[in-house]
């Protein structure tokens, strides 16, 4: 069997009664319907079976089997069955068949009889005994029967089937007793029957049928009786040893849902869902004895007291209410239950069950509870399918438990005290606000906003840059094990949103900068060159980059949320194991390379902290967090996960596998090692104090450190510790970059490598710890806590910062990247100020408080407590320093008087808490920012408020400036500022750049001043969330900027204009898109502005009225003709004439030429094939392959609706595959979703179809260099980018491409991974890492001025050079993504296509200019795109447009605007026309020469064609300068009339050309105009509801002599009759109407009109084609139609662009026809070629003309 076709039965009832045979071409399914032919009758088909050679077998109800093959039915097995076939099973000896006539039948592999077996005269049969599936291996055969039982038959011995299973079949099943003494359960269903069953060997022992449903069932304390209660009220007693009827008691109408025996055994209680229970005595033979009235709803649970005195009942509406028995009074005093004991709980309801419940339950939900009093459990089961088992008594709501025996976390009250740190680190949320990828949405929505708004000009983005150089810090604080040597002695770790490699013998770093947000975890592969990191997100990604070149090799997304929290590589590095933050914390195995997901499964609902492949198994992992340890295998697409047995849950910090492949150990948050062998705990070893954070396994043995400062070493099984070392200041190296902040720090990562143990710690610090003892500190960073403070000394390379973490540092700026002194304070701090002399140094802190240090030692020289809030800014003014301002939370700026140590004045008069504070040069001036965007100004030292006129502000000399608001910083604020808050600013001293810090962690450079809104900026991306502070250090050489929550200090090298390394891959352009993009042409805008539609949504083309022909409703004519007529026969229809004797039926039309391209909006879309023999190209729906010699076309005919793009492969082992994308409706992957077609051009067979989810349509495709990869861009929204492998139709990778549209994305031609985009102000560079795609925009910076044009079109040259064309006739040439070189004016319009060929790699431009001496529209370049040659392409065309170009040998292919597809030789320069076609649509007009096969069309771009179909060519065109709407030969074909737009008609003789005469009686345009038959009159029928009628034998003046009045609408079409004295005319009101010729005199008579024998036919309106109406035309219409020459067809157009064939005449609604596809939607005109040989059709929407030949019927 091929594995590409799939048979599906459809059950289904008349007329559905379908067969699909679909087949899987590339990730499309498309169904054949079955063609039954005449050898069977429609079925509904219940089964079937594959055989070889496309065979297929199906049963049918009937019994019946149909043999097919293909889709064609072959033969039919009649009464295979007696009726019908459920099931159908294959083996290697044939087949088994089984039915509801209780048969098996085998079959040999060609279905002839081998023997049958009817399981009903077997010993276990029994009478209506219907098989519903059967299977045969060997000689043994399974059957399951529709009465749940399963029988295994021997061949040899069939008839004793043996009996495997069986249960109860139909309905429901609710009764379930036990019985008190014996291992039996008693079931009873709503299949009737009561089963008893063993509990021990698991089989039936009993079985009884009932006359009714049973509902619920109850034995008697003794064992002896069995009471059933029934569906329908009733109940039953059986004597539970023989099943004989006890007593059957009929007191109620509802179902007994309930019933249960005293514990005494003398009462047994019912009840039902009458709302009542009854008490029946056991002793007097079940007499009712009392009845229990007080519930308002039915009873669902009952339960006695143990001494029987007591029943509790629950009610379907929540109540709990108690009875005395047996009278049944209600208890009303609830005091006397206090001490009654329950002899069983079954009850939902009560405090002992109250923790049964789980969040948002319905009253309704759990069904059923039994409590084990003496083990002290209670099991129940719900509506959910689980059963649950918890403690009894439940009191608690929160006890859940899960199902399949996974133990529930929640009431374990052993489980130990969570260590503070945990407990810290288990709460942290990495949820945001707004995630980076919410942005793109956001700066849209903005935009829209924004467009109202007048723009004023941007300002441009700085010159100089910025480039991160190191960064002080280590995340540590809530990520263990990510601390590791590189293959190169490199350390590789994380912090914020950057991969770090350190390179501790030259101190210096090297950045991975492809994440966006926090990394939380980060694994080496086993080389150790490789990294992968995980980060925070909503769609959080996965990077794996190479630690040399630092550069992604594959990106993970798709299936983590908010974060991912712990990785790990598999032994041989190809495996991946990924755990997010998601709520189930999901667990993902990877093939990282590929980037495709192998399983996936919930983790936990715990936090997971680690996870670990086992190195043996790469099948096998585990993964270990809070209170849980599990162990996994990979099961298919998923994994299953078994928890670690251990008494006691506790939680665990870290593992590792040890030296075999079931030996785990993992350590604790109190301080053991667990040792696991499977999935067993064999031991514990005391390891640390407090948690044990991170372990190592090594060759022989460990290494473990703990919260407690100790890294541990010992043996390979953990039996004695070897060697501990204690991280202790004392012991610390000289060459230490920094100073250990305590004794002892908490150990969060291990590492071990190059003779030393790297250990990372949770104050943020990174020691190297030497075997030998002494430890190194290389990199640290600030503890937890937000950092804020960040002042910049006055003349030194030094910064200050101060940390929520209560921590002042001073850091070294220099090269030596050290941090000098730390200070611990006793609160922590969010602001800090050198003095202008360097000596001092001020600090805020969160108390109110702030002091004054010294600045080399730290100490205090001064400090005051004057407010309650948080100091928020503190500011020395300048010169001297004489005073200093302490801004608070407070809303007040507290004035210091610095000699004197006094507050000398408070600022008032700002209402929220300050942000920013600057003074002026003079020192005498303040400028203030508030949260609430507020500016004021004070006068120092007083605090006096001032106001200042904003013109006057820019003139104050600032000393510096830190603020964000004020006019000549208004460009800083981005276009999103709702959801982000610039936080902090710094100007450069030289006063050029303005650097700022967001909420988003964007770092950007501005050039100062920066008037008018969203200045342009260079931005990076470091910092993973706020960017708090941004200072410039002394000389402006560096730039410095703290992270908030990331704890991080980054060092950023400032790189000034001159100096501009190419590699500026850090900084990101502007996101706002400059509005002068360069200049406008209305190609590219109506190409950006069409939007597609599928032709099934098409509407009216014409503006018609009134009620369509199939829904008016007949009014019934007055003498109905009797059954025998002596009147005269009826006439015929129409003239049958110049047909010949024997009139022949159509049956088929067969496409044979299309006159027409896709030009006007499409590109690239002409190519050679066959090395120049062959071009293709497309119009409508159709591709076209065009030989050159023969010009004979063949099509690709199996696009559901119009392509719009095309692309050949270019590999030579895909010879000739071409590509084509279509239009689509929604991308919801259904029939009407948007697909791309692979297919082979030579035999049009299609090798692949991808439905995407590119809604509206695919609009550009383009192979990769091997051939195996295609890349497709969509006409959605977001305009998506995707990457298919085309040959198995699977997605490799989709990523939304621009806001606005894309043109064209083309592959490298030397490359799979790398491509480029172009479109409106866009071009993007994109590589495919793994199964992401990473882009980059176009740097444009690097040259002066230069403006990001609307690109439309993409070249490739060596050395990474690519070449993009502009609407402005620029071409940009680009090295890698850096603007390198403009070619100005390469064509003097936009430059719509390039082509480059990899053999020589020239390259060709075409645009739009007009054709002069040196330029043309068509020009061929060098390599470098410095010379060039220009063609003239001789159309005649003022301006040349070229859309397409394409270079074979010594040939250039070109496609026109204009429809034209011209050859244009390279060195002669000479133009061979291949392909004409209508520029402009709609083709309106259609005329068919009376004897010759050739045609006129006229159309809407002014011209009128001739084409001769045995030619295949255009003969002629003749421009009128209007448009042009109906055309029509004269009856002897030497005269022509043409009716215009503009209501003037002309005619024209065909033998010259020359105007005969022409006439302009009407305004609006002319739709039909017709000759009539004798030559002597020409009616002319306008749009101004009239027909006009000129008499041509009066000579060309052409004098109206008559018209017809009272037409209600406009003319559509117009017919005459045979001897030219009638005309009928259909009209846009639905109607048709005759007229007499030429008074003009309407003719109401019908039976006149039936009379009529017609000279041609093409009105859609009339009885007699009242067939040709479809019924889904609601919204769309039949608008053209022709009757053969012949009387017998006709051909029908509609505005869904199909072509129809029908019988003529067709008076029955909904006539059989045949269709054929190919146009766009609105077909326009429709006409038989003379002698019926060929249909010509004319497309609206596609500007095309279709020539179908006919198929006639043979004699």
């Amino acid at each position: 069997m091929q594995t590409e076709r799939l048979s599906a039965c459809l059950m289904g009832l008349a007329p559905d009664e379908i067969v699909p045979f679909w087949s899987l071409c590339g990730n499309a399914l498309t169904p054949k319907r079955g063609v039954f032919g005449k050898t069977g009758d429609l079925q509904t088909i219940l089964c079937l079976a594959c055989a070889k050679d496309e065979i297929t077998y199906s049963g049918a109800l009937n019994g019946d089997i149909y043999v097919w093959k293909g889709i064609n039915l072959m033969r039919t097995v009649q009464g295979a069955h007696g009726s019908g076939i459920f099931s159908m099973n294959a083996c290697e000896e044939g087949f088994a068949t089984g039915g509801r006539d209780g048969c098996v039948r085998l079959w040999d592999l060609n279905f002839k009889p081998i023997t049958v077996i009817d399981l009903r005269e077997t010993d276990q049969g029994y009478k209506g005994l219907s098989v519903r599936s059967v299977c045969w291996r060997g000689d043994h055969i399974l059957v399951g029967t529709q009465d749940s039982e399963i029988f295994e038959i021997v061949v040899h011995d069939r008839n004793k089937p043996f009996l495997i299973m069986q249960g109860h079949c139909e309905g429901e099943l609710w009764a379930l007793a036990v019985h008190p003494t014996k291992p039996l359960a008693m079931t009873g269903s709503d299949d009737r029957s009561v089963r008893i069953w063993s509990l021990i060997d698991h089989a039936l022992i009993a079985r009884c049928n009932m006359e009714e449903p049973i509902r619920c069932a109850a034995v008697s304390t003794d064992g002896i009786h069995l009471a059933l209660g029934m569906k329908d009220g009733s109940f039953t007693v059986l004597r539970v040893r023989d099943m004989t009827e006890v007593v059957h008691i009929k007191d109620r109408k509802e179902a007994i849902h309930e019933l249960k025996y005293s514990p005494d055994g003398t009462h047994l209680a019912v009840g039902s869902n009458d709302n009542s229970v009854d008490i029946y005595g056991v002793v007097q033979r079940y007499k009712k004895v009392g009845e229990c009235i007080g519930s308002s709803s039915f009873i669902t649970h009952m339960d006695w007291s143990t001494d029987s005195k007591y029943l509790q009942t629950n009610d379907g509406s929540g109540r709990r209410l108690f009875y005395r028995m047996p009278s049944g009074k209600e208890v009303s005093n609830r005091e006397e239950l206090k001490l009654v004991q329950w002899a069983s709980w079954t009850c939902v309801l009560g405090p002992e069950v109250n923790g049964i419940w789980p969040k948002y339950s319905d009253i309704n939900d759990i069904n059923s509870v039994d409590a084990n009093f003496n083990n002290q459990i209670l099991v129940t089961a719900d509506d959910y399918g689980l059963v649950k088992l918890l403690r009894y008594p439940c009191i608690k709501k929160e006890t859940l438990a899960d199902s399949n025996s996974e133990e529930s976390d929640s009431d374990q009250s052993d489980v130990p005290e969570m260590d503070s740190e945990i407990e810290q680190e288990t709460q942290l949320t990495y949820r945001r606000q707004v995630y980076k990828e919410d942005l793109p949405q956001l700066k849209e929505q903005s935009k829209e906003k924004q467009r109202a708004l007048p723009m004023k000009k941007r300002e441009r983005a700085p010159g100089s840059g910025v480039k991160l150089h190191f960064i002080h810090g280590y995340r540590g604080y809530d990520c263990r094990s990510n601390l590791f040597y590189t293959q190169t002695g490199e350390i590789v770790y994380h912090v914020a949103a950057v991969g770090v490699v350190y390179n501790r013998q030259q101190n210096t770093q090297r950045f991975y900068m492809g994440h966006n947000d926090d990394i939380l975890c980060l694994a080496i592969h086993p080389l150790k060159d490789f990294v992968a990191t995980g980060q925070v997100g909503r769609d959080s990604s996965i990077h794996i980059w190479d630690t040399e070149t630092l550069k992604a090799l594959s990106v993970l997304k798709g299936f983590h949320q908010i974060g991912v929290c712990a990785l790990d590589f598999s032994a041989d590095g190809k495996r991946l194991a990924s755990v997010g933050l998601d709520d189930n914390h999901t667990i993902v195995l990877w093939d990282w390379r590929k980037g495709e997901k192998l399983s996936a499964m919930r983790g936990s609902k715990d936090k997971i902290f680690v996870v670990k492949i086992n190195p043996y198994l790469p099948d096998k992992l585990i993964t270990a967090g809070v209170k849980h340890i599990k162990f996994w295998h990979k099961a298919g697409g998923g994994l299953i996960g078994r928890k670690g047995n251990m008494g006691k849950t506790e939680t665990m910090m870290c593992a590792v596998y040890g030296w075999s492949e079931e030996m785990v150990f993992s350590g604790t948050c109190t301080g053991d090692i667990c040792i696991w062998r499977d999935m067993f705990l064999m031991k514990t070893v005391k390891a640390h104090d407090g948690p044990v954070f991170s372990m190592h396994a090594l060759e022989k043995g460990f290494v473990t450190g703990g919260k407690d400062g100790i890294v541990a070493l010992w043996d390979d099984t953990f039996e004695r510790c070897l060697k501990t070392y204690a991280i202790k200041r004392a012991v610390l190296a000289p060459g230490s970059k920094g100073l250990l902040l305590e004794d002892n720090p908490s150990i969060r990562a291990i590492s071990l490598g190059h003779g030393h143990i790297l250990v990372g710690t949770k104050n943020g610090e990174i020691l190297e710890v030497d075997k030998s003892g002494p430890i190194t500190l290389l990199v640290q960073g600030h503890m937890e806590g937000e950092v804020w403070g960040l002042a910049t000394h006055p003349h030194l390379p030094l910064c200050a910062t101060v940390s929520d973490d209560k921590t002042l540092r001073i850091w070294d700026l220099s090269p030596s990247h050290c941090m000098l002194a730390v200070r611990k304070l006793r609160k922590g701090g969010r602001c800090c100020c050198f003095s202008p002399d360097g000596k001092a140094l001020a600090v805020g802190l969160n108390d109110g408080s702030f002091l004054i240090v010294n600045a080399d030692t730290l100490e205090d020289l001064v400090s005051f407590h004057h407010r309650k809030d948080i100091i928020t800014e503190i500011r020395f003014s300048p010169g001297i320093g004489k005073y200093l301002a302490v801004a608070s939370a407070d809303t007040f700026v507290d004035i210091y008087n610095v000699m004197s140590s006094k507050r000398v004045g408070v600022c008032k008069g700002c209402h929220n808490y300050i942000t920013h504070l600057d003074w002026d040069k003079r020192g005498k001036l303040l400028q203030v920012n508030t949260s609430a965007k507020e500016q004021f100004f004070f006068e120092a030292p007083r605090g006096k408020r001032q106001t200042i006129p904003t013109t006057e502000v820019e003139k104050v000399d600032w000393s510096t400036w830190t603020c964000v608001l004020g006019p000549s910083v208004e460009g800083i604020w981005p276009v999103i500022s709702e959801v982000t808050e610039v936080t902090s600013a710094c100007l450069s001293n030289d006063r050029k750049v303005l650097a700022t810090g967001d909420d988003l962690g964007y770092v950007k450079l501005f050039r100062y001043s920066i008037k008018g809104k969203y200045a342009k900026f260079k931005r990076y991306v470091a910092h993973s969330t706020h960017v708090t502070n941004v200072r410039w250090s002394h000389d402006d050489s560096l730039l410095v900027t703290v992270g908030g929550s990331d704890t991080c200090l980054m060092i950023w090298a400032h790189e000034p204009e001159g100096h501009r390394e190419i590699r500026q891959c850090d900084s990101e352009e502007s996101e706002i898109d400059s509005e002068d993009d360069g200049g406008y042409d209305s190609d590219v805008t109506r190409e950006n502005e069409i939007t597609y539609t599928i032709k099934a949504l098409s509407t009216n083309m014409r503006p018609m009225t009134g009620v369509k022909p199939h829904l008016q409703l007949k009014e019934p004519t007055v003498d109905e003709r009797p059954p025998v007529s002596r009147a005269l026969p009826q006439p015929e229809k129409l003239q049958t004439n110049n047909v010949g004797k024997k009139k022949r039926p159509i049956e088929d039309l067969v496409l044979e030429l299309v006159f027409g391209y896709r030009g006007n909006d499409c590109r690239n879309n002409v190519h050679y094939l066959n090395d120049g023999a062959d071009i293709i190209y497309h119009t409508a729906s159709v591709g076209i392959v065009l030989n050159l010699t023969t010009s004979c076309q063949s099509f690709y005919v199996e696009h559901s609706d119009d392509i719009l793009c095309l692309t050949i492969n270019q590999h030579p082992k895909f010879p000739n595959v071409v590509a084509t994308g279509q239009v689509g409706d929604t991308g919801d992957m259904s029939a009407t979703s948007p697909s791309i077609h692979v297919w082979d051009a030579m035999t049009k067979q299609t090798l692949s179809v991808l439905r995407c989810y590119h809604s509206g349509g695919v609009c550009s495709v383009s192979f990769s260099a091997t051939g195996k990869l295609l890349l497709s861009v969509g006409l959605d929204p977001e305009h998506t980018v995707t990457i298919w492998k085309w040959q198995e139709g699977a997605k490799v990778a989709s990523h939304i491409g621009h806001t606005q549209r894309i043109f064209v994305a083309e592959f490298r031609p030397d490359s799979d991974t790398h491509f480029v985009s172009v479109g409106i102000k866009h071009v993007r560079f994109w590589t495919l890492a793994g199964r992401a795609l990473l882009s980059k925009k176009g740097v444009l910076s690097s040259i002066e001025d230069a403006r990001m044009q609307t690109m439309l079109s993409v070249a490739f040259g060596a050395n990474n050079l690519t070449f993009t064309g502009t609407i402005s006739g620029d071409v940009c040439v680009w090295k890698e993504h850096i603007l390198v070189r403009i070619v100005a004016k390469a064509h003097t319009g936009p430059v719509f296509t390039m082509y480059t060929t990899l053999r020589d790699g020239l390259i060709v431009t075409g645009g739009k200019e007009r054709p002069s001496k040196e330029g043309g529209a068509l020009k061929l370049w060098d390599q470098e795109l410095k010379r060039c040659r220009a063609f003239r392409l001789e159309t005649g065309q003022i301006i040349d447009c070229v859309r397409s170009v394409c270079r074979g040998k010594g040939k250039i292919l070109v496609g026109t605007r204009n429809a034209e597809i011209i050859e244009v030789g390279e060195k002669n320069a000479a133009c061979n026309i291949l392909v004409n076609g209508h520029m402009d649509g709609p083709i309106w007009g259609l005329g068919t020469h009376p004897s010759r096969d050739v045609f006129l069309s006229a159309a809407e771009d002014g011209t009128v064609r001739l084409w001769d179909i045995p030619e295949k060519k255009m003969l002629n065109k003749v421009n009128l300068g209007h448009p042009a709407q109906t055309i029509s030969y004269s009856p002897e074909g030497d005269m022509v009339a043409i009716g215009m737009k503009n209501g003037e008609f002309i005619i024209l003789l065909v033998a010259s050309l020359k105007i005969w005469g022409k006439k302009r009686d009407r305004r609006s345009p002319i739709q039909d105009i017709r000759f009539s038959p004798n030559s002597r009159y020409l009616a002319v029928g306008s749009n101004e509801s009239a027909v006009d009628f000129y008499d041509l034998s009066l000579g060309p003046q052409l004098n109206r002599i008559n018209s017809c009045r009272d037409i209600p609408s406009f003319v559509m079409q117009m017919d005459f009759s045979a001897d030219s004295l009638y005309i009928q005319i259909s009209t846009g009101a639905y109607k048709r109407l005759v007229y007499e010729v030429p008074s003009g005199k309407q003719i109401t008579e019908q039976t006149q009109i039936d009379r009529i024998t017609w000279a041609t036919w093409t009105s859609v309106l009339g009885d007699e084609v009242i067939g040709i109406w479809s019924r889904n035309t609601d919204k769309a219409d039949v608008t053209c139609a022709c009757v053969s020459h012949s009387g017998l067809n006709i051909v029908t157009g509609d505005d869904f662009g199909m072509v129809k064939l029908f019988d003529f005449p067709c008076p029955e609604k909904f006539a059989k026809h045949k269709r054929f596809l190919g146009h766009s939607a609105h077909l326009t005109n429709i006409r038989f070629t003379n002698g019926d040989h060929f249909v010509v059709s004319a497309g609206g929407d596609d500007r095309s003309l279709f020539v179908w030949r006919c198929v006639h019927t043979p004699h």
